[in-house]
């Protein structure tokens, strides 16, 4: 039955996300958004450690198992919309180069759709924003500009109705 619970959370998220991308004239972005979770990589080790909407996250539920997400690794590796993806390492050095926009806008609306699949009926257009002053934007390692970037288009949205 877990399996059949973590589809829906997928295509749901899926659903959310594309809207929000198609608000935004990303079309193709907003169909193939977050493809990978359906490869037998990531969708059977998540089904695996489903959680209840709310609850909390496959990929967290399995690292707290096993210290790392298989998942995870294979997710942020094949989705441009995720930070991780616009870093690398050079003579030792971490550093990260500017995101295109559209992805930029496309990671906008995934903590649009992430919020919607946790928060459920609480999530307002605030959300995005409070999420990451108060957790992801001190883990999140951004070049400086998709950070100005990024953080103006979540103050926007936090501003609309």
């Amino acid at each position: 039955m877990k399996y059949f619970k973590h589809l829906r959370n997928i295509l749901l998220h899926k659903w959310y996300v594309c809207i929000e991308c198609w608000k935004r004239g990303l079309f193709l972005q907003g169909i193939v958004h977050d493809l990978s979770k359906l490869s037998p990589t990531e969708f059977f080790t998540s089904a695996r450690y489903f959680q209840e909407r709310g609850k909390g996250s496959p990929v967290e539920a399995e690292k707290k198992d096993k210290g790392y997400s298989k998942a995870w690794f294979n997710h942020k590796a094949k989705n441009k919309h995720h930070w991780m993806y616009w870093t690398d390492r050079k003579d030792g050095v971490w550093y990260a180069v500017p995101m295109p926009k559209k992805y930029v806008t496309e990671m906008l609306c995934d903590f649009i759709g992430a919020g919607k699949i946790y928060s459920k009926e609480k999530w307002t257009p605030q959300e995005p924003l409070n999420f990451y002053r108060n957790i992801e934007g001190k883990r999140m390692f951004l070049h400086p500009e998709t950070r100005e970037l990024f953080e103006d288009m979540l103050e926007k949205l936090s501003d609309s109705k």
